[in-house]
């Protein structure tokens, strides 16, 4: 605000002070000095910023009113158990009400915990179809398998908010039956981020929706995870990463993303596995082998042949017995490395990832293990294991997924302890860089915007 004193004493200044006219008049053949303005100490790309702004202000103005402004938000993550799970939030309904849910970019199906669920949710909150006003039955039965349970109920539509978008009409299924301990609290459901040729339900995926619906600035999520399951004093629940939506987060990579595209229809996301070592060794990958990359899977799971071979490589190591059957144990002492590829970079898995468990004082249990996987389906499945070693980013078009080096400030999440995210209405989408941002996930301002507020700043003086 200008001070007053300083607007009296501008009348007090002789005639022409700021170009006004005056009464003297120019004799004729006389000159009249012109001032020369300095130039803009302005560089080239501010001006290149201010030119962008004022052709997207004009292409907003007389263009077509179709176009719709795209966005980018986040999502925090909670490590549970010692890296066993990873569950986000998300809200349901007119009011919103918010659930933790498990991300799972190996299944396409969302559904959340009913309030006809009863004892057999346990303690997890639950979803009233009742209180929403925009609630609305598809009368539809729902019922689905996964390796570690099921789930059952029928599929409805309502509102639903995630990192600050919001999706009306949104199908997903209301739970009423669920296998034991198919939710542990405080999580509710399960947010399935593969693709719709294979959800259960037969309906287009959330992530799917805003991808396809140009919501995003670009049509791709990606996804950060810390370890906890080599600190002794982890808690059942840790801050788990991020889910960024719309955007990569630079701050949480080095280098280039190297994208692999998905080699067919896409379902699963799935790429080509081309080579592994394990302590240097080369392990064989037939021709035509494929991994699916899924956060809904704590550790890797592959061909028994290959595992056996694995295991092969480090000595003393044997099959596992009684609930442990199909993984092997191996000396606790030896320290096992492990680099992949999947036709572009080498990616290493962290000696700790290798480690599931330790079952005495000498003995531990590997990551990787036997699974017969079903004809017409990715015979590996590469989990949070490799998944906590990269910032992974899953695109929609091309259908591909990107693997980068983590950067020190991700790495130095690991372990490092904070307070857990609980769930949430949403973060809005257009607006991410507030107070509450957690470090390295602040979303910058374009150049064009700060030009914006400083010449309005001198405006409003």
């Amino acid at each position: 605000m200008i001070p007053l004193i300083f607007l009296t004493s501008l009348f007090a200044l002789p005639a022409g002070t700021f170009g006004a006219r005056t009464d003297v008049v120019p004799v004729s053949g006389q000159t009249i000095s012109l001032l020369r303005r300095n130039q803009s100490p302005r560089d080239a790309t501010e001006w290149g910023a201010l030119a962008k702004s004022q052709r997207d202000n004009l292409i907003a103005k007389y263009g077509s009113p179709k176009i719709q402004k795209r966005n980018t938000g986040y999502n925090l993550i909670v490590d549970q158990l010692d890296d066993s799970s990873y569950y986000g939030s998300l809200a349901i309904g007119t009011p919103a009400v918010s659930f933790d849910i498990k991300l799972d970019t190996g299944s396409s199906d969302l559904w959340v915990a009913g309030s006809s669920c009863g004892t057999l949710c346990g303690s997890s909150p639950t979803y009233n179809p009742s209180s929403s006003s925009t609630f609305h039955n598809l009368s539809t039965p729902f019922n689905i398998q996964y390796g570690s349970g099921s789930a059952g109920g029928y599929v409805a539509q309502d509102t639903v908010q995630m990192a600050g978008f919001s999706v009306s009409s949104q199908s997903f299924a209301v739970v009423d039956v669920v296998s034991t301990d198919a939710l542990i609290s405080p999580v509710s459901g399960l947010l399935g981020l593969a693709w719709q040729s294979i959800a259960t339900s037969g309906q287009m995926p959330l992530w799917q929706t805003l991808a396809s619906g140009n919501a995003w600035d670009s049509a791709l999520f990606a996804v950060q995870l810390t370890r906890y399951k080599n600190d002794s004093t982890a808690q059942q629940l840790e801050p788990g990463g991020v889910l960024n939506m719309g955007y990569t987060n630079s701050s949480l990579y080095t280098g280039s993303i190297d994208y692999i595209d998905i080699p067919g229809t896409p379902s699963y996301w799935y790429i080509p596995l081309t080579s592994m070592t394990v302590q240097g060794n080369s392990v064989s990958i037939a021709s035509g082998t494929t991994a699916a990359i899924d956060t809904g899977t704590t550790n890797i799971a592959g061909p028994a042949s290959s595992i056996e071979a694995i295991y092969a490589q480090i000595p003393n190591s044997q099959p596992a017995t009684g609930e442990w059957e199909g993984y092997y144990s191996f000396p606790c002492s030896t320290t096992v490395n492990v680099e992949v590829s999947f036709g572009g970079a080498t990616w290493s898995i962290s000696p700790a990832d290798f480690t599931v468990a330790q079952t005495s004082s000498t003995e531990c249990i590997g990551a990787f293990f036997e699974a017969s996987i079903g004809i017409g389906t990715p015979s590996w499945i590469f989990g949070d294991a490799f998944l906590k070693n990269v910032y992974s980013v899953f695109r929609y078009n091309p259908p591909s997924i990107g693997f980068a080096n983590l950067s020190s400030i991700a790495i130095a999440e690991n372990g490092a302890g904070g307070s857990v995210p609980s769930a949430t209405i949403g973060i809005s989408a257009s607006v991410t860089n507030t107070s509450d941002a957690p470090r390295g996930h602040a979303l910058s301002v374009p150049l064009s915007t700060l030009l914006f507020l400083a010449f309005s700043a001198v405006f409003l003086l």
